[in-house]
């Protein structure tokens, strides 16, 4: 092997060995969200009583149970639709900025956990479109992370993650969500 052949491996040899140092040494990466809000929902369960106020209702339960009350051992089988509505605050009452539209089903025997299926809809001066959201949530941690797959207007392809927190909630009747929607793609 000539001296030029031996000079030309020693210095791609270098390269590689520098390059393998340093993504070593680089750690995890850390994501920053290219955009973030936080929102509020207010579901207001179906129960018999209330029609006038009820955003959500059931809509499967198990055999022999009746879609006004939510079936015991952990809710286990009920399917409830909901379009509720979507505020800055955590307060009911304030002007809604969009609708929370989907579904959540109690799908676990042991626990309190949930499937969620919903977009927001949102229709206000400062955001146009919609938000989809994916996921499982396990009610009782303090809190969870629920998938961000995509969006239409002002939220067009974008992705990541919402942490909920459950803020309030009445009995089985009434819960509100904190949301920090955290955009890692945006377009």
């Amino acid at each position: 092997m000539g001296a030029r052949a031996r000079q030309f491996y020693i210095i791609v040899f270098s390269f590689l060995t520098l390059l393998a140092l340093s993504s070593a040494f680089q750690g995890k990466k850390q994501y920053k969200p290219c955009k973030s809000l936080i929102l509020f929902f207010h579901d207001i369960i179906y129960n018999g009583k209330n029609a006038a106020n009820a955003t959500s209702a059931i809509v499967a339960a198990p055999e022999g149970a009746n879609l006004t009350i939510l079936a015991g051992q952990f809710h286990f089988g009920n399917i409830a639709v909901f379009d509720d509505p979507i505020t800055l605050d955590n307060n009911l009452h304030s002007k809604p900025v969009g609708r929370a539209q989907g579904l959540y089903i109690y799908d676990t025997k042991n626990t309190f956990t949930a499937w969620l299926g919903f977009a927001f809809v949102l229709n206000s001066t400062d955001h146009q479109g919609t938000i989809n959201f994916l996921g499982a949530d396990p009610i009782l941690a303090k809190s969870r992370d629920i998938s961000i797959v995509g969006g239409t207007g002002d939220f067009f392809m974008h992705r990541g993650v919402a942490t909920i927190m459950t803020d309030a909630f009445e009995g089985e009747v009434y819960f509100r969500l904190r949301l920090h929607i955290k955009f890692y793609e945006c377009w």
